[in-house]
Parts: structure tokens; C-alpha cells; sequence
């Protein structure tokens, strides 16, 4: 199985990307492509630059989501919404191909330093991301980050480390029962 992976942000130091890295853990026999979004910097969307062509990056990460067979990602949340830098790649990457990520079966996580751990990203992307062709399987997020994880350990408050467990298995029997 063919693993994409990638947090909705570009932070040298995204607590999102940790969440990511951590979850993978459980998938190391899998083959993990991890990308970095600043590998996919490209002009701020307008209709205008849209006449003009599409940039390399946004085929690039299409080809990416088409390549693998299950998406995992962890939603940085800015100002309720997504982080600049992931709502640019999905605008242009949609504009390509409105079913963005083509029915591929997704494990989605968001984090944040407050109580709240990117609820309002996550909401958002529950709503939306099914009608980009995301097949979501199941969510998860951690709120307090910088309480509740170590970046040597990963989540310490056992009771979210047991719920993200269990969703990791439950996410795996999905994959399996769909084969």
C-alpha cells in the first residue's frame, strides 16, 4: 500500500507535520511519501494566472494523489480556515481536477495549541473535502498540542493516545475490508 502524507501547512515547525510523523509510525511497513508543502510553492490563485496556464506544482501534487492508495493529512488551522499555503494548492490543484483527491481513502487529523485542536479546520474539511472526492474514513483531533505531545514520544494523555489507536485500527480494517 502507497501512503501519501502531508500536514496542510508550511511551518519549519508545523505541530501538524509531528501529528503526521507520529501516526506513520503505525504504518512503517507500508511504502510513506511525506510531503512538504513548501515543495509546492507556486503564485497565489486568481482566474487571471489561471488563463495563463497551471503551474508544475499543482500537476505535481495531483500526480502524487494519484500515485497513492490512501491519504493521510493533519490540518493546520489559521484564522478558522485553512493555512494559506494548503488552501493555494488545493485551488489550483482543483481547478485541474475538481475531484482532487480522487476517491482515495483518507485518515484526516488537525492539531493546535488551543482547547479547540483545529475544530474549525476540521469542520470545514468534513464538509468540503467529500466533495472534492475525498473518501474520508475517519477524523481525529488533538487539542492542547504542546500539553498533550512530546516530540520524542509523541501523545501523552493516554486517553487521546487509546482514541487515535483505535482509529489507526479501525482506519486499517477499513482498508483491508475494502480489498
Amino acid at each position: 500500500m502507497k501512503i501519501l502524507a502531508f500536514a496542510g501547512s508550511s511551518s519549519s515547525t508545523s505541530i501538524n507535520r509531528e501529528l503526521v510523523k507520529f501516526v506513520l509510525k503505525d504504518f512503517q511497513e507500508e511504502e510513506i511519501n511525506l510531503l512538504d508543502l513548501n515543495d509546492f510553492t507556486m503564485p497565489v490563485f486568481s482566474v487571471d494566472l489561471e488563463k495563463k496556464g497551471f503551474p508544475d506544482e499543482a500537476h505535481r501534487f495531483l500526480k502524487e494523489i494519484e500515485a497513492c492508495d490512501v491519504i493521510i493529512c493533519s490540518l493546520a488551522e489559521h484564522n478558522r480556515s485553512y493555512s494559506s499555503a494548503f488552501k493555494n494548492l488545493f485551488d489550483w490543484s482543483s481547478r485541474i481536477n475538481v475531484k482532487l483527491f480522487q476517491n482515495k481513502p483518507m485518515l484526516l487529523m488537525s492539531t493546535s495549541p488551543g482547547g479547540y485542536g483545529g475544530g474549525n479546520v476540521m469542520n470545514t474539511a468534513k464538509t468540503f473535502f467529500p466533495q472534492f472526492a475525498a473518501d474520508i474514513k475517519d477524523t481525529f483531533s488533538l487539542p492542547k498540542f504542546y500539553e498533550n505531545f512530546d516530540l520524542e514520544t509523541g501523545i501523552i494523555n493516554p486517553d487521546m493516545l487509546n482514541d487515535l489507536k483505535m482509529k489507526i485500527e479501525n482506519f486499517k480494517n477499513n482498508l483491508k475490508s475494502n480489498d
